[in-house]
């Protein structure tokens, strides 16, 4: 146990809601889910919109209610990077002020020039030069912008991160960027990432393992090299398929899946995946 940082246990989430006729339905967005994180690991979590990885996140930072499991953390103030650097950020504060805020609250730093001094090593590290203590969001382009989000995250000394799509809302050229710095934060600083995405194109070469989400299910959770190289569930494989190729010499064989996603307020029984399966 001594080197678990997370760990979730056949969690299962629902919400309620009514409709025209007053009645009362619950629909249920995870099921079942369990796995772990270790410390020092990336572990990478992918799947379609709608497959419960929001709801997931929510319930690790506990913004909403965990019905049935349970979430063990084994590390203190989990922090999280979101996935739109532009609305995550107060347009109000400059962005050494946006860095500085979690410590001013918390009071991690009492002295005015201890937080500053803090603000300009945390700049420092996440590539963002001195003159832009006193930028707002608005003057930054999406990439320098989520590098003000990684600063903040790191403020109060996490160890481990909840990365929420971080680079979904950036320029293909720029997610590279974003994605090394946070390789590189992770050895500097010892930390841990949940990494959050739709494809598993997105986290081949950041992750440590990889899970495959679909339905509120937990498909299969694997070593990264698992994963790509011997896929065992069929949706994992459909996933892997639409990765497209740079090798112009091979011709890749798409698996093209049919049917409509199942909504999850009435899932497929047994296998969530069952209704789409391409073995069946």
């Amino acid at each position: 146990m001594d080197d678990l940082v997370l760990e979730v246990k056949s969690l299962t989430s629902w919400y309620r809601d009514t409709d025209e006729h007053g009645r009362r339905h619950d629909h249920t967005v995870l099921h079942d889910v369990s796995f772990t994180l270790r410390r020092g690991e990336i572990l990478g979590l992918v799947g379609e919109s709608g497959t419960g990885k929001t709801t997931l996140v929510k319930n690790i930072l506990g913004l909403v209610k965990t019905h049935t499991g349970e979430i063990i953390h084994y590390t203190k103030r989990p922090q999280m990077i979101f996935q739109d650097p532009f609305t995550s950020l107060n347009p109000r504060l400059s962005i050494s002020s946006i860095i500085a805020e979690p410590i001013r609250v918390c009071g991690t730093i009492k002295s005015k020039q201890g937080v500053r001094d803090k603000v300009c090593e945390l700049m420092e590290v996440c590539g963002l030069p001195d003159r832009y203590v006193n930028t707002y969001p608005h003057e930054l382009d999406g990439g320098r912008r989520q590098r003000v989000g990684i600063g903040r995250a790191l403020a109060l000394n996490p160890k481990f991160i909840v990365c929420d799509e971080p680079v979904s809302a950036l320029d293909v050229s720029i997610q590279a960027q974003v994605l090394n710095l946070l390789d590189d934060l992770k050895e500097e600083f010892g930390l841990t990432y949940l990494f959050i995405a739709h494809g598993l194109n997105v986290v081949k070469h950041i992750s440590d393992r990889v899970g495959v989400m679909y339905l509120g299910k937990l498909m299969e959770v694997a070593d990264k090299r698992e994963i790509y190289d011997n896929p065992l569930n069929p949706y994992t494989q459909a996933l892997l398929s639409a990765i497209p190729s740079t090798d112009i010499t091979k011709k890749k064989e798409r698996i093209i899946l049919t049917g409509d996603v199942p909504t999850p307020i009435n899932p497929p029984a047994g296998c969530r995946f069952c209704s789409r399966c391409f073995k069946k």
